[in-house]
Parts: C-alpha cells; structure tokens; sequence
C-alpha cells in the first residue's frame, strides 16, 4: 500500500474553530489511481513533466504559504526531513488563487490574508460541536454596538447570542478602524444547518447587517443501529457478483437479493459494496470505481431495466426488443472472462431507452418532478454534463470554449437544445435512487441492522462532471497524489483535482454536503476512503513530478463535523479507511468522534515494538471494521498461492528478487497458520481452505464492532480485483466472482457454497 509522511503542523485555513492537520496521513491503495488512467474522459493532456530548480522561498512566501495552511517542509516515511522548494509553493498557492508573481504580490497577498476576516462582518460560515461552547468573532466598526442572533433551521423562536468580555485591540484596514466583538455559540443549539444574523448601528445612524449559516453538528455520532453490538456483513464488488437475470455485469437487484438472502439465511447485517459512482456515458467506460466523474450520483450501467415500474406497461414488441438485446449479454453472466462494461452499456442504454419512451402515469410523473426538484441544481448541472458528452464528445477539453463554463449563457443554451437528453440522463438518476431504495429496504426486510454500505471515493476526475460544474471550488492546475515511500520512490499522482479549502469554506461546504446526502439516502453506513484526505492532501503542481508536492491543510473540523451531522441524520455509521503510517492524534480524534477505523488482519503487527510478531486478536482495535483481506490484495486464497507476489512480479514491481518477496510472504502466512494452530483453531496438516477459515475465526476473536467477509474468500476465488500501480497492466477493477476452479460463481449457488457456510459459522462464532 501506499503510504503518507509527517508534514510540519500549520494553521489549518477553515473558518471552524479547528486544531492544526499537520497529521501523518495514509494514502491507502484503494485510492491509488495511477497518472493516465484507461477510460473515459481522457486525462488532460500535460506538458511534460520536469523537476524544477529548487529554489531557497523567501520569508515572506513561507509566511504566506503557512496562512493558507500549505506545509514548507515535511518528514516522509522513513522520518527523513524535506523541505519544499520556491517553486512548488508558488505553484500551489497560485491554485489557491493568490497572485505571488512579484515580491511585492506577495506582500500584498500576506496583508490580505491577514487582514481577510477583519473586512467581513461574519465568517462565510461557522461550524460548531454541540455540546462545547464556542465564541465567534463579528468585525464592525469600532465603538459601533452589535446583536448577534439565530434563526433554526426548523423555525421557532430566534436565539439571541450572548457577548463575551474580551479585549481585541482594534485594527486599522482599508482606512477605517475595525473592533472585533466576541460572542458565545451556546453549547445547547439544536443540531442542524441555521442562520447566524448581525446587525450594528452606528453613532451615524448607518446600520450594517450579515448573515452566515451556523452548522451544529454532533460532537460524536453513536449509531443505533450499532448499540446491540457487533455486526458482520459481506464485502463485495457490485460488478463481479451476477445473477442468472443480470446482463452480464451485477446490478442492483442482485445487490437487493444478496442482501435479502443474506440477512435472512444467514443473519448478515450489511453488505459493503464498492463505488458505485457514475461514469461516463461515453465509451470506453472507466472500470475503476474510484475515478468517477462525480461522487455525488452513481453509474447506471447498475440499473436493472426489467425492474423498472414502466417495462411492465411497455408494448409487446418493445419488450421483444428488449430481450433481443438481453440475450447476447445475459449469456455473459455465466463467462468468468473480464467484464466489458463499454458491450454491456450498449445494449442496456437501448434498452433503458425504450422504458424511457414509455409515458409516465401521473403519479409517476410527480414523483420524478419531486426527484428533480429535490436534487436541485446538481442534478441539473450533472445531466446537462452528460448530453454535452453525448452531443460534443467525451473530451471535455474539444468542446466550444463558451461551454466550458456551466454557468454560461451557452451551457444554457445547450441545455434548452438538449433538453430531452438533459431529461433522459435525470431520468436515469431517477431510476437509480428508486433501486438503491428497494435494495436498502430489501436489507432492512431481511433483518439487516444496517444494510447496504457504500464506499465514498477520494476524489473524482479531472475531466468529469463534478470538474466542470464545481471548479470554483476545486482547485486548478494541481493533482492530488502520494508522496515518495518505500513502495513507489517517485511518487503518485491520481490525477485528481482537491476541494479549494477557503473556496468550499466560501461556499458554506454546500457542494460536500450535497454530495453527501445523496449518498447517505440510501446508505446504513459509509467506508471513506483515504479518510485522512478529511485533513490534508500532497498537492502536486501540473507539470511537475510527484515527488515535487507537498501537503495542504484542510477544517478537518468542518468536513468531519458535517460528515457526523449528515451521517446522524440519515441513522448511518462511519468507517474510515485509516491504513498505512498514521499518527495517533488523527485515529483518536477520529475515534473520538465516532468514525470507526480499518483493520486489515495481514498489516496487524506490533510495529513499535516487535514488528515481526502478528499482533493477538486481542490487542486490536475495537472500533473498526476488521477483515482478513482487502479488494487491493488477492482473495485469501490467492494471497497463500503468492498471488500478490506473482502478479507485481511479472509487472516488474518489486524493488527485490521475487523469491526474497515470496519468502517473507510465506514466511509471515506460516506466523499466522502457526497462531491459528496455537488456539486450536486449525489442525497442524489443515488445507489452505481449513486456514482461510481459521484466520475468519481468528479476525471474530478481537474486539472488533464490525467483522467484514469479503465475497471472493467465501466463493474460493483467487483472482485480485485490484492490483495497485498499475492501469493497462492488469485488468483492475473487470474480475467476476469465479470460484476455486475459475468457474464463474453467481448468486443463486451462494447457498450452497460449502466454503460461504464455513465462513459464515466462523465470524459468528466469538472467540
């Protein structure tokens, strides 16, 4: 996997109060999305890539790089030292949007920096805990009185806010002399998302007035659904598990019948399942889950056209056709050859487009006015996104110029022209929210405590929707990545644009918020990936190597906070996928708030003291979702097969002999085996499959709250559905689940899988 260094602490640039995030993060594998990744859109075209001269920053540029939270030095992995050059701070900070072409620029932008709150009344935007009192500053002129008041998100009796005695001296700024007051954020406001008001009246008679949303959020999210203990559930790929009904790629009626028959039979409580982020609409479809072109809607080549309400009333020959063109991909559900999403789309979007044809009745019609309506205008600007694709092509960068702004009078214009297919793609959104709703409620009928887990990606693509509609905050011309480490000396770059930290605080966190409701709707809980991305990223400048970023803070308060109060609201859990070198401030504050952590039992060692020993079962973590395996390694089979060793192997990824590698791998196997015989979990001549089973019931011994089985160890497959550093490769993110002899196993002969039985007793089974 991929790892973070320590960056040196700095102020973090949220408007919350917040500690520094100067914290040792993990760029965990699953977001490992290499620089030019297959697919559709295509990847900016670049200038090549060169290390620029590395260049002493002056004073002044460090002093303003550290107010807007942009480290100058950092320690890597090792704990090696690193400080960052004059032009990589420069780069950086010009994607902030700050002018440092000139010293005396950059004098300008630190004076403006310092002096940015003092011209507002209010913060664009205050987030507070509830149950901890808080103090937040209003600027007026300086002897003028100020009320500050709150108006709840539900309504009622306003709050009038309490001034607190506190001496600010006051400062002169654009040739008027400012006092700051000081008033108290009550610790007993409601949860929710209100309105802070201001108002001031000077000895002039001029009264001044501003408003700023106040997000009380909880200062530690407690799930019911996690109060009666520990849970355990399947962890599966959506794609890779099909039905004899599915069109060659799983869709969400298997998901619902997964779910259904595993909360019933078998006494699951979730199911995690990958992204299920949208894509392109255009060929070739980007396989990975985790480069989507929004984060905030999902893919529908994961529709299930015969279950939509309206196939029922279609024509008989329209039905024909439909199953004319189900025929061909259907029989590919029983091929454990790679998944061809690009053949499949093809005959389900004709498909789906004979449902769409189909009038609505009038109810129906309400309903999807109301859908429409209620995602407002990011369904409308993701709609219109896809009819640009479908209309102009699928490089974004070869469209008009005027439509390269979705605010434009051109966007609108296009919008009105494209207007049905603008429908057609809104429609889809349609049809997808009410089948995620049936598989949540599928779950939660089957006695499923929490249900469908969805995964929420790093970041998106730099060519998609959310690039295009939300480039005001996103950040232009830099890429998020990983830093140099033991495992890739030179550095990654995703090839994904970050959140502007002050431009999404500018915008009350509006965008992540939304994003996140959508997902939440239908979710009993969310995996984050790269959970520390929530405090800082490694921003590399366009044009530059990987190893020539560095690291920006974010409110790590705000964006957790908001997570808890979205998360609160929708009765879901959080687990944050926290792997890699990670310094302990981060997993307790995460802790701290309820965000449960990752543990993978092959990385569990007591590396502080005695790394070449496995760590007991015992001495885990307890709040964490915790399992044998992880979608970035082969299925436990595989890994005992060396699979792992032999896939980089031949790739020329290791940085030593593969017989060196596969010896420390099984030699480490063998300390888990040996274990496992020790507790008597494991006869001494047990198979391969005995051990997969006794290292399930080794992961249901730690204190664990939630205990994940992935799908393919239950199955017997061997195949990694992922490989880490590679694109072309290998065939990242194309595998269906095939069992022990690579036959394709689907989810009518789960019941009587031998192995899935084994398992299921194994994880049930405590101690």
């Amino acid at each position: 996997m991929a790892t973070d260094a320590t960056a040196n602490p700095t102020p973090t640039s949220g408007v919350a109060a917040s500690a520094a995030a100067g914290s040792v993060a993990s760029e965990g594998t699953t977001a490992a999305i290499p620089p030019d990744p297959v697919g559709t859109p295509p990847v900016p075209s670049a200038p090549p890539v060169v290390e620029p001269e590395w260049v002493e920053p002056s004073a002044e540029l460090v002093e303003l790089a550290r107010a807007y939270g942009v480290a100058v030095e950092y320690w890597d992995q090792s704990g090696a030292y690193h400080r960052v050059g004059a032009a990589t701070i420069t780069a950086v900070l010009t994607a902030l949007g700050v002018d440092v072409s000139t010293p005396e620029r950059v004098w300008n932008a630190l004076y403006d920096r310092r002096n940015a709150a003092w011209r507002r009344m209010l913060p664009p935007v205050f987030v507070a805990r509830s149950g901890t009192e808080q103090q937040c500053w209003v600027h007026v002129p300086h002897g003028d009185g100020v009320q500050l008041w709150v108006d709840l998100e539900e309504g009622g009796d306003a709050w009038f806010l309490h001034q607190v005695e506190r001496w600010v001296e006051p400062r002169h700024v654009d040739g008027m002399l400012t006092g700051e007051a000081t008033f108290r954020i009550p610790p007993d406001l409601p949860l929710g998302w209100h309105t802070m008001w201001a108002r001031s009246q000077g000895a002039d008679g001029v009264v001044r007035q501003a408003s700023c949303p106040l997000v009380v959020t909880p200062s530690r999210l407690d799930p019911p659904a996690l109060a009666a203990g520990r849970q355990w559930g399947f962890m599966t790929q959506v794609y890779a598990m099909r039905s004899q009904d599915s069109w060659g790629i799983g869709d969400l009626v298997d998901l619902a019948d997964l779910a259904a028959w595993s909360g019933h039979a078998e006494g699951a409580d979730f199911v995690l399942v990958n992204p299920l982020h949208a894509a392109s609409p255009a060929a070739p479809m980007e396989p990975s889950p985790y480069l989507p072109v929004t984060r905030r809607f999902a893919n529908p080549v994961y529709l299930r056209v015969e279950a939509i309400e309206e196939y029922a009333g279609l024509s008989l020959e329209a039905r024909a056709r439909i199953e004319a063109l189900s025929i061909p991909v259907r029989a590919l559900s029983t091929s454990p050859d790679l998944i061809d999403r690009d053949v499949i789309w093809a005959a389900k979007s004709k498909a789906l487009r004979l449902v769409f044809d189909a009038p609505l009745s009038p109810g129906r019609q309400v309903r999807f006015h109301a859908f429409v309506e209620r995602e407002g205008q990011g369904l409308v600007d993701f709609a219109t996104w896809c009819a640009l694709v479908d209309a102009h092509g699928a490089d974004p960068e070869a469209w008009p110029a005027a439509l390269q702004d979705a605010s434009s009078a051109a966007v609108a214009a296009e919008r009105e022209r494209l207007a049905d297919e603008v429908r057609w793609h809104s429609w889809l959104q349609w049809q997808l929210d009410e089948q995620l709703t049936r598989a949540q409620q599928a779950a939660s009928d089957a006695g499923m405590r929490s249900g469908i887990v969805h995964d929420l990606a790093v970041g998106v693509h730099p060519m998609g929707s959310d690039a295009w509609a939300l480039r005001d905050v996103l950040a232009q011309g830099v890429y998020v990545g990983a830093p140099p480490d033991m495992y890739n000396q030179m550095g990654q770059n995703w090839s994904q644009p970050p959140w502007r930290p002050d431009a999404l605080a500018e915008a009350a966190f509006l965008p992540y918020r939304d994003m996140l409701r959508t997902i939440l709707r239908h979710a009993g809980g969310i995996r984050v990936d790269h959970v520390l991305g929530l405090f800082r990223l490694w921003w590399i400048p366009e044009g530059m190597p990987a190893y020539c970023g560095t690291y920006v803070t974010s409110d790590h308060e705000a964006l957790v906070g908001i997570l808890l109060l979205e998360s609160q609201r929708a009765g879901a859990w959080l687990v944050g996928e926290d792997l890699g070198t990670v310094e302990q401030w981060v997993q307790d504050y995460l802790e701290s708030r309820g965000v449960l952590g990752t543990t993978i039992m092959w990385f569990e060692r007591d590396y502080h003291q005695h790394p070449d020993v496995p760590l007991q079962p015992e001495q885990w973590r307890g709040n964490v979702l915790a399992s044998v395996t992880v979608h970035d390694l082969p299925p436990t089979a595989g890994y005992l097969a060396g699979e792992h060793v032999r896939i980089r192997g031949e790739l020329g990824l290791l940085t030593r002999p593969a017989e060196e590698e596969l010896a420390e791998s099984n030699a480490q196997i063998a300390e888990w085996r040996s274990m496992c015989v020790d507790r008597g979990w494991l006869a001494p001549d047990g198979t391969d499959e005995d051990l997969i089973v006794a290292l399930h019931r080794l992961v249901a011994a730690s204190p664990s709250i939630l205990l994940g089985v992935a799908l393919t160890d239950a199955v017997g497959d061997r195949r990694a559905q992922n490989q880490p550093g590679t694109d072309k490769e290998y065939p990242n993110w194309k595998v269906p689940l095939t069992d022990a002899a690579g036959r394709a196993v689907l989810i009518e002969d789960l019941p009587t899988l031998p192995l899935l039985q084994r398992l299921v007793e194994a994880v049930r089974t405590r101690g």
